[in-house]
């Protein structure tokens, strides 16, 4: 099972603990074999969702180059880098190697999570979307 993961980063401390934990509850609702965490190791969701899934004993792949300081130790322990050509469009890119994708958003149209959201469901890839009860970005 390969699940990808978008995010909004800038969140305040008390949203980082809340996502964290349902991040840390999805995750550990599947088997380990075969879990395949595909993260672009951005700041925030990104990179805590790929720590989740390794701590967890699923693998990582990662997508892109990534550029946050917390993503070096990740990106030492993924199974396969996904690199992008000039051009190409992220999203799709995620989109095409996933089963499932989680979103951290807030739920506000328009932007580029709430595209991702859209044309995953249209692709008919299942959606979680994460935003925890008091949950506010900075």
């Amino acid at each position: 099972m390969h699940i990808g993961v978008m995010g909004h980063s800038g969140l305040s401390e008390i949203t980082e603990m809340l996502v964290r934990g349902e991040l840390w509850k999805l995750i550990t609702g599947y088997q380990t074999y075969g879990l395949v965490g595909v993260s672009p190791l951005g700041e925030g969701p990104e990179s805590w969702f790929a720590s989740a899934v390794l701590e967890h004993g699923g693998s990582l792949e990662v997508l892109g180059t990534p550029t946050a300081p917390a993503a070096a130790p990740l990106l030492r322990r993924a199974r396969a880098v996904h690199r992008l050509s000039p051009g190409l469009d992220p999203t799709e890119s995620l989109l095409g190697l996933v089963d499932e994708l989680v979103a951290v958003w807030d739920g506000e149209p328009g932007g580029p999570l709430a595209e991702a959201v859209a044309r995953a469901e249209a692709r008919g890839t299942c959606v979680h979307v994460i935003w925890p009860e008091g949950s506010a970005r900075s």
